[in-house]
């Protein structure tokens, strides 16, 4: 099921945020296969924010922090060595992409991600990312809200809940699908409630219900959407 967008919104054509296109929703909606595809479809540099996150989760948990102790998490954000690039995920020089999608930090990047200071710090890292590339397909939960409210397309994937559940049990074979859901759950909780900007559909989003989907027919879906869309300017 896909809802058209109430409104537009643009940034100036010269502007990096004029050709990004923002893709959020939660957890086991689809949004980073979804978003990794669209990016090699227009040969466009993706960013995945959440593994961003889940960064800063692992590099507070090697070093014995609690993720859910505001103050040395946000000091900790601000000085850590961040990289992810090309699905590669590296925290102050350490290959940490296993790591990120372990059962460990899962655990620990909601309460992190929900970290005012944390937010600022890595918003701030997400459009210099932007910038230094002209655009880009960005993926995670507050992209079209608060990183890149003019960016010039914005999708909000979402699906049910036992569609979500079943996506992510069979990503992770060592949780049972109870376990799975439990912990979608939790996380749909904590992002929706968090004070510091909490997970939402944009006023202006198209919002693609994912559920029986296939990939190719989202996919080609947010394509016919930015086709439809005015040019903002030459290609990045």
């Amino acid at each position: 099921m896909i809802e058209e967008p109430v409104t537009g919104a643009s940034d100036p054509p010269g502007s990096p945020e004029a050709h990004v296109i923002a893709i959020d929703g939660p957890a086991g909606s689809g949004k980073s296969t979804v978003a990794r595809t669209v990016a090699a479809r227009l040969e466009l540099p993706y960013l995945d924010t959440g593994a961003m996150y889940r960064g800063v989760a692992f590099a507070a948990l090697r070093r014995g922090i609690d993720p859910a102790d505001q103050e040395p998490v946000a000091r900790l954000a601000a000085k850590v060595e961040l990289s992810v690039e090309d699905g590669v995920v590296t925290v102050d020089g350490v290959d940490a992409t296993i790591e990120v999608r372990g059962p460990e930090v899962t655990r620990a990047v909601s309460s992190v991600a929900a970290n005012p200071a944390v937010r600022s710090e890595l918003v701030a890292r997400q459009r210099r990312w932007v910038a230094e590339r002209c655009g880009g397909v960005v993926e995670g939960r507050d992209i079209g809200t608060v990183v890149f409210p003019g960016a010039r397309l914005k999708v909000f994937l979402t699906a049910s809940h036992e569609a979500r559940s079943d996506r992510r049990a069979k990503e992770v074979t060592d949780l049972s699908y109870d376990a799975v859901a439990a912990d979608i759950a939790r996380r749909d909780h904590a992002d929706s409630t968090r004070v510091s900007d909490p997970l939402q559909a944009a006023a202006d989003a198209v919002v693609i219900d994912t559920t029986g989907l296939a990939i190719d027919e989202v996919v080609a879906a947010v394509l016919g959407h930015l086709d439809g869309l005015p040019a903002s300017g030459s290609a990045p």
